[in-house]
């Protein structure tokens, strides 16, 4: 899904079942679409976004637990972890903000560093990343040296 012209994920399920939302306050991933289309039985249907980046992560926070719910599964958090925050971590935005990170363990401690550019279509950014610093709404900036919380994407054995 998208907020562009193009996208007649909005309109269709509009006129076949209802839609509940299309838009979170998150970044990446502010088009994200959720309804239930109607037909012999209710379908839930989640619309991802089109970026690629912002399609993994909402598919990470919405979808896969979704899934898991369906299937009846009771534990599919994602491990967190405490690391120091090796750059600086910005949000212009007033929304959720989910930065890429590299986690690595170095003397007994865990640190985190930004990707590059965190851009939704950035895929690098996505690809090096082993976690996510999720930054609140109401936080335009955590420094450099902060000790912080990481959703894992990855959670390899730290020897």
């Amino acid at each position: 899904v998208s907020v562009g012209d193009y996208d007649i994920v909005k309109d269709v399920l509009g006129a076949e079942g209802e839609m509940h939302f299309w838009q979170v306050k998150m970044k990446p991933g502010k088009p994200l679409a959720f309804g239930i289309l109607r037909g012999k039985k209710s379908v839930p249907i989640l619309g991802l976004p089109g970026n690629p980046v912002s399609s993994m992560i909402s598919f990470e926070i919405f979808a896969r637990p979704a899934i898991l719910t369906m299937l009846g599964k009771t534990k599919f958090t994602r491990p967190t972890m405490r690391a120091l925050l090796q750059d600086d971590a910005e949000n212009s935005a007033d929304r959720r903000n989910f930065i890429r990170v590299r986690v690595e363990k170095r003397d007994g401690k865990f640190f985190a560093r930004t990707t590059g550019e965190q851009g939704s279509g950035i895929l690098t950014s996505l690809s090096k990343a082993n976690g996510l610093l999720v930054m609140p709404e109401d936080v335009t900036l955590i420094r450099a040296g902060t000790e912080v919380e990481i959703q894992m994407l990855d959670w390899p054995e730290f020897e």
